[in-house]
């Protein structure tokens, strides 16, 4: 990769313990609210009643979901599911009810309020062993995903960059799961999707950065570790604002004009984004400095010529 000149000199690791702190602070939050308020987990993972329905006409959800608040099924969650005419109904579990007349009563709710002939295509119960089943699953994906991550990093560069990473998107999961205890918005299996995607993205970023600074510690002989991590940070710049930019634009999209149902999705990574972003600047290189990362560290190992003992000798 050619080494693209920048004219920017912003001194990133300045602040540095200010960073340092700051992340902290964040982290023992994010962790302190999870501990104490938990995460809010939708139907994918507590369990509850499944329905689906059929209309003759186009299916207004806001109007479903109304129709059924005021039939008294206040959490529910409301779908199309293939047509804009098949709606798919989860309703969490509901104290003293029926598990098995739920179902039933949703259906008739919506039959009475809508004034249609609608169709009762399924009515299920998804026990919560499935939901504790799902839970288990979900942490071990993001769990796996960082054993490869170190393991990816380790050998493409170097064990205290891949610390540093590994950090990073630590540091970038805990703060997001964080925000979604506090703000108490629902957690299902597409929030769930967004957090690996968060991963994914946070690294792709941290690893533009840390192929920078090993071309730099490799060019810039001379220069003290601090000097070239700064140095890479500033040349790497625009490519990460720009990139988070425009990611961020479809991302609000999403959020402002993709309905109710990924306003979830769009939260985590609007937050995902913004937070890796950070990460990648001052907690991947921040760790990597930290352990002692030099030149050394990343310099290919030299291959000994065959016969260099007997020309030595010689």
């Amino acid at each position: 990769m050619r080494i693209i000149k920048s004219d920017l000199n912003i001194d990133f690791l300045k602040i540095k313990m200010l960073a340092t702190v700051t992340s902290v602070v964040l982290m023992l939050a994010s962790i302190g609210l999870l501990a104490t308020k938990g995460l809010n987990f939708g139907l994918d993972f507590t369990g509850g009643t499944l329905v689906e329905v059929g209309y003759e006409q186009d299916a207004d959800l806001d109007a479903v979901k109304s129709q059924l608040a005021n039939a008294g099924f206040d959490k529910v969650v409301v779908q199309n599911f293939g047509t804009s005419k098949d709606v798919i109904i989860r309703v969490a579990p509901i104290e003293g009810e029926d598990k098995d007349k739920i179902g039933t009563k949703v259906f008739e709710a919506l039959k009475q309020a809508s004034g249609e002939n609608i169709d009762l295509r399924r009515n299920e119960y998804v026990g919560a062993s499935m939901g504790e089943e799902l839970t288990e699953q979900g942490g071990l994906a993001i769990l796996v995903a960082l054993i490869c991550i170190l393991i990816y990093v380790s050998v493409r560069f170097e064990w205290k960059f891949a610390l540093g990473s590994v950090a990073a998107l630590a540091h970038d999961v805990t703060i997001t799961l964080g925000l979604f205890s506090l703000i108490q918005m629902e957690f299902d299996l597409t929030v769930l999707a967004a957090v690996l995607a968060v991963i994914g993205y946070s690294l792709n970023d941290t690893i533009v950065v840390f192929d920078r600074i090993r071309e730099n510690f490799l060019k810039l002989r001379k220069a003290e570790p601090t000097g070239v991590v700064n140095t890479s940070l500033n040349q790497t710049l625009a490519r990460t604002i720009m990139t988070s930019i425009t990611t961020l634009l479809v991302l609000l999209a999403l959020f402002f004009l993709g309905g109710a149902t990924i306003h979830g999705f769009a939260t985590a990574l609007i937050a995902g984004v913004l937070i890796g972003t950070y990460s990648s600047i001052y907690v991947a290189s921040n760790v990597a400095l930290a352990l002692g990362i030099t030149k050394e560290d990343l310099m290919p190992p030299e291959v000994e010529k065959e016969g260099a003992d007997q020309d030595a000798l010689i």
